[in-house]
């Protein structure tokens, strides 16, 4: 979505316009990470992907075709919500397919190929977007209708629940029961609305040291390599290691590595903080994705993990805000924040209940 900031500037709309449409996309998400968790435990795997794929697609037609600003809204939500859907169920199917000694490796190769889509997306929506914005739009649908099929033919159902099994509400109140899973989202919410300052304060914190958005690109560029290069050999490692020491450490690591951004004046001292945020984000986020699935009982998995893609989901609704409104006020109050919040990210993350209720 950052092309759409891009797309609204461009076409006359003003920084905050397209700032609100951006956090609309992300309201979106919000609304649909449950639904996605429960479509993919009672509508299965595979279908909730197809759907999420097909009405993403629909949605970003739609988008390059509206034209007032309310509508770009309404189709960007649409939009926010459509392209979420899927990710609970993508995680869960995952869960029914690998074996529990296998998963975080599987997440960290599920991860290293969104990582490379990711990597060559920008370039090629960049490239697109000089000649026509349609074609980003269009590029968007196409690929995201094509998925939706190869979906229905290649993906399996994996496990389904029928509504009889339930009573209404009864998986999410179950998963909200689970004492060691809400600590873990609520270290989870510690850590999202850090992450996030990575697209929202930190290139105003790199302008600021008199740096340009191309010094500020090979910053972000220095995560992606890293992640590509490095991340399949630790988690070669860390599968074997407890996952909780391992979430803490990851979420301390990834949340004092942005403390350390206020510290930073040159280029190389900013590259630093990168590598130890990122070294925090490898450690992390391939063993939380297959520890969220060995908590959860089978037939909750789709709704575990719409709640873990929900907190993420409420950083990237409230972390730019949060973070641009105490930026504002106090650089060294947010960087300050920022470290805090990993202490208190990490602690959360090392709670073991003597009775899960």
């Amino acid at each position: 979505m950052p092309m759409l900031a891009l797309y609204l500037t461009r076409n006359g709309y003003s920084i905050a316009q397209a700032g609100i449409a951006v956090s609309a996309y992300g309201a979106g998400h919000i609304a649909s990470s449950m639904l996605g968790g429960h479509l993919a435990d009672r509508f299965g795997r595979r279908n909730t992907i197809a759907l999420s794929m097909f009405a993403s697609g629909i949605a970003m037609l739609a988008l390059s075709q509206a034209r007032g600003y309310p509508a770009i809204l309404a189709c960007t939500f649409f939009a926010g919500s459509a392209a979420e859907l899927y990710r609970p169920a993508s995680s869960a199917l995952i869960g029914d397919l690998v074996a529990p000694e296998q998963r975080v490796l599987a997440f960290g190769i599920y991860r290293f190929a969104v990582n490379l889509g990711v990597a060559a997306g920008p370039a090629t929506a960049g490239f697109l977007a000089d000649r026509s914005f349609f074609y980003v739009f269009l590029g968007d649908a196409v690929t995201s209708i094509a998925y939706g099929f190869i979906a229905l033919i290649a993906l399996p159902q994996g496990v389904r629940t029928a509504a009889h099994e339930e009573i209404a509400g009864e998986g999410y109140r179950a998963a909200l029961a689970d004492r060691r899973f809400v600590m873990f989202l609520l270290a989870t919410l510690c850590l999202t609305w850090v992450d996030f300052q990575m697209t929202s304060t930190l290139p105003i914190h790199v302008q600021r040291q008199g740096f340009s958005a191309l010094h500020y690109g090979m910053l972000i560029s220095l995560n992606g390599a890293l992640i590509v290069i490095f991340e399949l050999a630790l988690t070669m490692w860390t599968q074997r290691l407890p996952p909780q020491p391992l979430i803490a450490i990851g979420y301390f690591l990834n949340c004092i590595g942005f403390a350390f951004t206020g510290l930073a004046r040159t280029m190389p001292a900013l590259a630093v903080t990168v590598v130890i945020w990122t070294i925090g984000e490898m450690i992390y986020a391939p063993v939380t994705g297959a520890y969220v699935t060995n908590l959860a009982p089978e037939r909750l998995r789709g709704r575990y993990h719409g709640l873990y893609v929900m907190a993420y989901s409420i950083g990237l609704m409230l972390g730019p805000a949060i973070g641009t409104a105490v930026f504002e006020r106090s650089e060294t109050a947010l960087w300050t924040a920022c470290g805090v919040s990993g202490v208190v990210a990490a602690m959360l993350a090392l709670v073991k209940p003597r009775v899960l209720i």
